[in-house]
């Protein structure tokens, strides 16, 4: 079984804004997603980390 990869996820709130940033730890290759405020937090994490991947498997090719 492949290790999981570790990503570190920060949240901040700008105005009525989200930005959510999704960093993975053994690439250093970071992300970030915007969406309203009162968006939850899983939504935020589950976005940013669907953009990491594509952005890694590009990356790989």
């Amino acid at each position: 079984m492949a290790d999981e990869p570790v990503v570190y996820f920060e949240r901040i709130e700008i105005g009525t804004s989200a930005k959510m940033v999704a960093i993975d730890a053994g690439t250093g290759i970071e992300v970030t997603v915007i969406g309203p405020s009162h968006t939850s937090q899983t939504d935020l994490q589950n976005l940013a980390l669907a953009k990491l991947r594509a952005r890694m498997a590009r990356e790989q090719t």
